[in-house]
């Protein structure tokens, strides 16, 4: 019996990912991010969506990528990770799509400069390879809580 689901697909230096729509609060326009001093080189800081404090990461550097210029078409994929909201920002986000749960395979250790532990699979599409990420290993347990203190920080500094 096939089990399908659907993935919100973005990019990232031209190349296809997916992330589990569940795992998806909304897409949003770039905005201003707010710096956060003395914290990873991937937390950008932080922005205020719909009255809460939301850590942003960029995730092309999170994902050791290259890096590229934000244009009108990038965005903040708002997720959930480790129960609080984290922004992402991707190069674009271009569809959602089911897929048959059964055509994702293993990720081989590197794929489009990304390593295996941050992946949940491949999906080989009609026109185009997904690279289907695992936002739970995303950020390790140190990074979580780094990230985490940020949040703690800025709600302080607003008391």
């Amino acid at each position: 019996m096939e089990k399908i689901t659907k993935y919100i697909v973005f990019k990232l230096n031209n190349q296809s990912y997916g992330v589990n729509v569940q795992q998806i609060r909304s897409i949003e326009r770039l905005q201003k991010i707010t710096e956060v001093p003395r914290t990873s080189a991937f937390i950008k800081g932080v922005i205020y969506y719909q009255g809460e404090t939301v850590p942003v990461l960029d995730l092309k550097e999170r994902l050791q990528l290259p890096e590229t210029e934000t244009t009108e078409h990038s965005r903040f994929l708002i997720v959930m990770m480790d129960e609080m909201q984290v922004g992402l920002i991707v190069d674009a986000a271009t569809e959602v799509i089911d897929i048959d749960e059964q055509i994702i395979e293993s990720p081989p250790q590197i794929i489009g400069g990304v390593q295996d532990v941050f992946l949940q699979g491949v999906a080989k599409l009609e026109k185009d390879l997904l690279i289907i990420l695992d936002l739970k290993r995303v950020l390790d347990l140190s990074e979580t809580s780094e990230v985490k203190e940020v949040i703690q920080e800025i709600k302080q500094e607003e008391v």
